[in-house]
């Protein structure tokens, strides 16, 4: 009888199957956070776009740990919110199979930006979205939309709004904006629907949703990266030097019966571009449309902006509100993210810890940045030639 030699675990997880490219290309949120009534209404999501990253130096207050009132470097991601607008009203009432939409109310006054994402062909369409809905606001005083107001009153338990972002904002090259629901949470159904109906046609910012320090998780998609082999894909360790025919490869994948290959033996296929969630990013800073020092710190009082030396890689140039969040977040530079308010009640001090950052990097990314600042470099270098012969 056979035996192996040394213990071999499997390699990468079964819990991500099928690798594939996703449908939800601008992310989409599974579930909401769990709601109290006793809080008062506010809305549990909102919509990003990834600019890039740098790094911070802060100062850890952690009693009792190695590095306690000593000085860490972070990396930190910077995500471009700018102001969403809610345009729409959902209920949903419970039922045995799962949530049910009952009715959707929408705003009167629709943005351009909207109605594009209701067609393929902006320019060649007759542009009459939304024209018929928008009537019902004026016939007998809007009483059919203030009966489906009250009917979600009365049956729904779960609130949530439309809202889009203001993607024009950024210089993308996009001008559909991207459309997303956000649950309500806290209060009875009335007081949702209320609270929802007082948003309507307004603009929400991203600091009226989160706070400083708080938890978020990051929904999006991955960087693509096309079709690779198993050794990449799954962390299969290499075969050695001598073997026929390639050694990065699966030696065996499977036995004679059940004659057919297992759904757990790794295969070479595609890589990337998967929907991803991840939990428990905290929030650096907060930072608001054209506050030019907004990466001022006790520590560094040069009066400076988030966007480094010749922008962000890839991006450009931070011009609407922004988190900073630390580590990594999914997906390529521009990428659609949504944050949600984190899952999960936290208690440990790793994330109830407080932030004390005393040095933000604002050098240019695209080299190795010797200057934070215009003028720090125009000082250093001195009068330029190239200045002195205009």
């Amino acid at each position: 009888m056979s035996h192996r030699k040394f213990e071999a675990p499997r390699k990468g997880s079964l819990g991500f199957l099928p690798k594939k490219r996703t449908l939800k290309h601008t992310g989409h949120v599974r579930s909401f956070p769990r709601d109290n009534a006793s809080d008062a209404p506010h809305l549990t999501a909102f919509r990003g776009y990834k600019a890039g990253m740098t790094h911070v130096v802060r100062a850890v207050d952690r009693p009792g740990a190695l590095m306690h009132k000593r000085e860490v470097v972070d990396a930190v991601s910077i995500i471009e919110t700018p102001p969403m607008v809610v345009v729409g009203i959902v209920g949903y009432v419970e039922t045995p199979q799962g949530l049910r939409t009952l009715t959707t109310v929408f705003a009167e006054h629709l943005s351009e930006e909207f109605k594009r994402r209701c067609y393929k062909n902006w320019y060649q369409s007759k542009k009459k979205a939304y024209t018929k809905y928008a009537a019902k606001y004026q016939k007998d005083g809007g009483k059919e939309i203030e009966a489906e107001i009250d009917r979600i009153k009365k049956h729904c338990s779960v609130v949530r709004v439309i809202a889009h972002s203001q993607v024009k904002k950024l210089g993308l090259r996009v001008k559909k904006a991207h459309i997303m629901e956000i649950q309500i949470n806290g209060g009875d159904a009335t007081a949702k629907v209320d609270y929802a109906k007082a948003l309507l046609e307004k603009e929400v910012t991203v600091d009226s949703v989160f706070s400083l320090e708080e938890q978020v998780d990051v929904i999006g998609v991955t960087k693509g990266r096309g079709y690779e082999g198993v050794v990449t894909r799954w962390g299969v360790t290499r075969l050695p030097r001598k073997t026929h025919r390639g050694l990065r490869k699966v030696a065996c994948i499977g036995s004679w019966h059940p004659a057919r290959v297992s759904t757990t033996v790794a295969r070479a296929g595609q890589n990337g571009y998967h929907h991803r969630t991840e939990m428990n990013k905290k929030i650096y800073r907060i930072g608001k449309k054209g506050d030019e020092a907004s990466c001022q710190t006790e520590a560094d009082l040069t009066k400076k902006s988030i966007t480094p030396m010749g922008g962000f890689v890839h991006y450009g140039v931070v011009r609407e509100d922004w988190l900073m969040l630390k580590g990594a977040v999914v997906g390529v530079k521009k990428r659609p993210l949504i944050l949600r308010k984190a899952l999960m009640k936290h208690s440990s001090r790793k994330h109830l810890e407080k932030i004390d950052i005393k040095f933000i990097d604002t050098s240019s990314k695209l080299g190795h940045g010797r200057f934070q600042t215009a003028e720090e470099k125009a000082k250093f270098l001195g009068p330029l030639a190239s200045k002195q012969n205009q």
